[in-house]
């Protein structure tokens, strides 16, 4: 049995679960608590859990990224949310040089379990300090584990999955998604890091995106469809590991494929995965692997700017004609 919950409820219902099921799972975070997230996606678990299991922090992620290293070091384990990925750039020093290589420097000694979790890329007129994907900037780095997911299913099953990990997991998400439904089991479940989902089944060429531009895709994969071009959607859902072979498998049946993401071009998931493409799978391309990231700049304020910036529809279709024909 399944029924339709909210993005945000599927945050919810993960870590709740977790909880109930292990006592050494906690949640620290700016506004967790008593406000009950700042996008509501801990409703109710400080009535459930109390004040010692979900706990408010100051503005200070650098610090409680740090205790939370600590706690995980030492047997817990901890789901930290920062109010958006931008400002775990604060704690970066806890997160890339103690969390991630605390398994190795240790000698494999010390795990550390523990979840950083909250809102990545843009949310609308935000401005350039509030608007990052950061993606690609963590998942350059080894010890730690990243996955975005694109609709509640997954959101649930992924972070389950990242809360009993016994490494580092970050768990991206976006707050133009915490409202979007989606159906989900009743019953428990888990989505397994590091494995990719084809959403849509096709066999004129390969689309492969991850998180909530994946809402552009599946615009433009209708409308190629109209047109009688019918895309093979790809949904990463983990940029680290990254399922190549599942990538792989689909270019090979289309042989053609374009990579949409967003984020800025330089460093970015899709060179990752292109570059890995035309290695591994060159002869069986008829074109060129293209890809669509976001404009190379900070972003904007302003409403046409953003849409400038951002990933659209019409940037999808022309990519997928061009590779389709070569333009």
């Amino acid at each position: 049995m399944s029924r339709i919950i909210q993005f945000r409820e599927a945050v919810a219902e993960a870590m709740s679960e977790e909880m109930r099921r292990d006592e050494n799972v906690y949640l620290m975070g700016e506004e967790v608590a008593e406000y009950n997230g700042a996008y509501k996606a801990s409703k109710g678990m400080l009535d459930e859990f109390g004040p010692k299991r979900v706990i408010d922090t100051p503005i200070a992620e650098l610090g409680f990224a740090g205790i939370s290293v600590g706690a995980a070091m030492n047997g817990l384990r901890p789901i930290v949310e920062f109010m958006t990925f931008n400002f775990s750039l604060v704690a970066i020093d806890q997160i890339i040089n103690n969390a991630a290589k605390m398994y190795q420097m240790s000698g494999g000694q010390l795990n550390v379990p523990i979840v950083f979790r909250g809102p990545t890329a843009s949310a609308g007129q935000l401005g350039a300090t509030h608007s990052q994907a950061l993606e690609s900037w963590y998942a350059n780095t080894p010890g730690l584990k990243v996955v975005v997911p694109s609709n509640p299913y997954d959101m649930k099953g992924l972070l389950k999955s990242a809360i009993r990990d016994n490494d580092p997991v970050l768990v991206m998400e976006s707050e133009q998604m915490y409202g979007d439904k989606g159906e989900v089991p009743e019953e428990e479940y888990l989505v397994e890091i590091g494995k990719a989902n084809v959403v849509r089944e096709g066999k004129d060429v390969t689309i492969v995106s991850f998180g909530k531009i994946l809402k552009e895709v599946y615009k433009a994969a209708d409308k190629l469809a109209e047109d009688g071009v019918e895309a093979e959607v790809i949904d990463l859902r983990s940029v680290r590991p990254i399922d190549y072979a599942t990538v792989l498998e689909s270019v090979k049946k289309t042989n053609r494929m374009v990579f949409v993401e967003e984020a800025w071009p330089l460093g970015s998931i899709a060179t990752e995965v292109t570059y890995v493409v035309q290695r591994e799978a060159f002869d069986y391309l008829d074109a060129p692997v293209r890809r669509i990231t976001t404009a190379d700049t900070p972003m904007a304020y302003a409403p046409t700017l953003v849409e400038a910036f951002l990933p659209q529809v019409d940037q999808i279709i022309e990519a997928v004609n061009g590779v389709m024909y070569k333009k």
